[in-house]
């Protein structure tokens, strides 16, 4: 089913994977933002195995992929509740023309869209929904490189992280076009992971046998099939435990309090020279596009008023 995501676990070994298919929590998206193909690509596999990582933790927060690099995509942000609600955006180079975008070859990889010079990397940020005092976000950074050169996928990039950082056994398949975002993950658990194997006895060639069939996968296929026709094709031998499905979709938090709360932190100063040369302060999220308008009397009321406490809403695109 669509906007759906699946876990499943191995019931004699310490294997566990899930299925997500994204369609309206992806059409949100790209409803608000368009995108060149090879864009649309890359962000929606982010948005997929976003997801299925969040689906993997026990925290309650807000779990944020960040790729940074200096190619004709500078900026490809997803953020996924512990709900799996969900948003994203992609920043296009300073410069870049509408054609010059629009141009971009819909095969062009990672590498070439955000990493053509070797230096960019991944950030993975858990931010708690109730922090304690002085507590920070946990953060793990990742080049977008190994030993062998620039990682040319999302998959590549989370498998090279969760086994440097988590040390722990991935495999990641995901597809993305404009219609449907999907991604499985297997993923191989310390121990015997806490299983009751049937006869008391660990099938310990689970995990190169799942391994070897998601790797018969295509992209056509993910794109194509729903997810219990791929389960059903790739692991009908397997003794499998399936979980309640959890729904996904899409929802910004911006509001128009935060964005006054960005703009208190940027000054009484600078914002009067805005409204003094545009008449107005414009705002626009770069998740969802909404627009936020001050005029002068908002900006007299805004800075006059006491402290807001609703936190600054990120990605927003200043425009006057």
């Amino acid at each position: 089913m669509n906007d759906q995501l699946q876990k499943f676990m191995f019931s004699a070994a310490p294997v566990r994977g899930e299925i997500v298919s994204l369609r309206s929590t992806w059409q949100e998206v790209l409803a608000r933002r368009r995108y060149p193909a090879p864009v649309q690509t890359v962000l929606g596999e982010m948005m997929a195995a976003c997801a299925l990582l969040s689906a993997n933790l026990k925290f309650d927060g807000t779990l944020i992929m960040q790729i940074f690099g200096d190619g004709p995509v500078r900026m490809l942000v997803v953020q996924c509740g512990s709900d799996l609600s969900m948003r994203a955006t992609a920043r296009l180079a300073d410069g870049l023309t509408p054609e010059e975008a629009a141009a971009l070859p819909a095969d062009t990889t990672l590498a070439g869209l955000i990493n053509p010079n070797g230096k960019g990397r991944c950030v993975i940020t858990l931010d708690p929904a109730s922090k304690q005092p002085g507590q920070q976000p946990y953060q793990g950074i990742v080049p977008l490189n190994d030993e062998d050169g620039p990682l040319a996928s999302i998959a590549e990039v989370l498998e090279h992280y969760m086994h440097h950082s988590e040390q722990l056994d991935t495999r990641l398949w995901l597809a993305a076009n404009g219609e449907r975002a999907v991604g499985m993950l297997l993923q191989k658990l310390p121990g015997d992971g806490g299983i009751v194997p049937h006869e008391n006895e660990l099938d310990t060639d689970t995990w190169e046998r799942v391994c070897t069939l998601g790797g018969t996968l295509s992209r056509e296929e993910l794109l194509e099939q729903e997810s219990e026709t791929l389960f059903r094709r790739l692991f009908w031998q397997e003794n499998v435990r399936h979980f309640e499905p959890v729904q996904t979709r899409f929802q910004c938090t911006c509001s128009r309090g935060k964005v006054g709360a960005m703009l208190k932190m940027l000054g009484r100063e600078e914002i009067d020279g805005v409204i003094e040369e545009r008449g107005h302060v414009e705002i626009h999220c770069d998740y969802c596009n909404q627009r936020y308008e001050f005029d002068p009397v908002d900006v007299a009321q805004l800075f006059s008023a006491p402290g807001l406490s609703e936190g600054v809403a990120p990605a927003a695109d200043q425009r006057h």
